[in-house]
Order: C-alpha cells, then structure tokens, then sequence
C-alpha cells in the first residue's frame, strides 16, 4: 500500500479544516481552540496544530490530508506538516480584506516546498463576496512566477475540492488514475 500525504493551507477562515472534513474517509482530527487573537473577529475557533484526515484513491493509496494553521505565528508547523508531502492546496478566502496579498504571502512562505512538489489553488467564499475576478487571481499568479491550478471552490462541496485535488495530483503525475 502506498502512502501520500497532501497539505492545506491558506489564512484563518480559507476553508482548511472544512475541505479536510470534507474530503476525509473518517471523521479528521482537529486541533481546534478558541481564538485569542484577531482571529476571533472572524471565528470563535482556529485550528492551532494541525487537521488531519484520510482519503482513499483506491485498494491501495491512501492520502493524509494535513491542514496547517492560518495565523502566521504558527508557521513551525507549517515545515513540520510539509516534509515528505506531496504538494500544496492552498485556500484563499475571497472575503478577506486583500487576498490577493494573502495569496503572496502564502505562495512566498511555502516557495521552496512547492518548487520541489507542487501546488493547487482553491478561492472560496466567492459566493458571498465576488470582490475578485479569477483573471485578478491569474495575472498575480504570474507575476509571482508561478503557473499553477487555480479554481473557485466551496470547502464544503465534495466534488470542488475532490477537482483540486486532482488537479494537484495530475500536475504531479499527469498518467495518474484516480477515482473518487
């Protein structure tokens, strides 16, 4: 059996632990405790170790989903979580304030993990807030020197976070057979 381990990450309230939640065979582990910081303006809880859950590609893959936390004083963990994984989701949350700058941020904060892997982007909450076009989010990609995935996705929808982890995988391995 072989084992793959994919990483979530974005800021507080992008999504993490819901799309692990939601892509996860069992119910996931969350290390969720009451925000203490400006967190807590966007949401009572906040993930402060890790998520994690487990999705089966078939009889014998399995993927570890691990999410990483949003706030900046918790990056330790965000090179703990990353060694030996496969690649990045990341999530932004269109709702926020600039997430354009968030999407640098995190792109420049894991660079050298996605140079040696790969990366998916996933946009969410573009329902609620429709402030930023894809064509924004591409053309900053490019700037930023990256050429990646990048869709508009609801953490809680199955089947949009089953495509962006498709589409990491077919940017690892473009003959990959996978069937969710």
């Amino acid at each position: 059996m072989s084992d793959f381990k994919i990483i979530f990450a974005g800021p507080v309230g992008s999504g993490k632990t819901t799309a692990i939640a939601t892509l996860s065979d069992e119910p996931p582990v969350c290390t969720n405790q009451s925000a203490t910081d400006m967190t807590k303006e966007r949401k009572s809880k906040t993930t402060v170790a890790l998520d994690y859950g487990t999705m089966s590609l078939d009889a014998k893959e399995k993927i570890h989903l691990y999410g990483t936390p949003g706030q900046e004083r918790f990056d330790f963990m965000w090179d703990i979580l990353t060694t030996n994984g496969l690649g990045l989701v990341l999530l932004l949350d269109n709702t926020r304030r600039d997430p354009l700058h968030d999407m640098e941020f995190f792109l420049e904060s894991f660079r050298d993990y996605i140079d040696e892997t790969s990366v998916a982007i996933g946009i969410t909450q573009t329902d609620i807030a429709p402030l930023l076009t894809m064509d924004r989010y591409q053309n900053k990609l490019k700037q930023l020197g990256f050429n990646s995935a990048i869709f508009e996705v609801d953490a809680r929808g199955f089947n949009d976070m089953s495509l962006l982890v498709q589409a990491l995988l077919f940017t690892i391995d473009p003959g990959l057979e996978y069937s969710a």
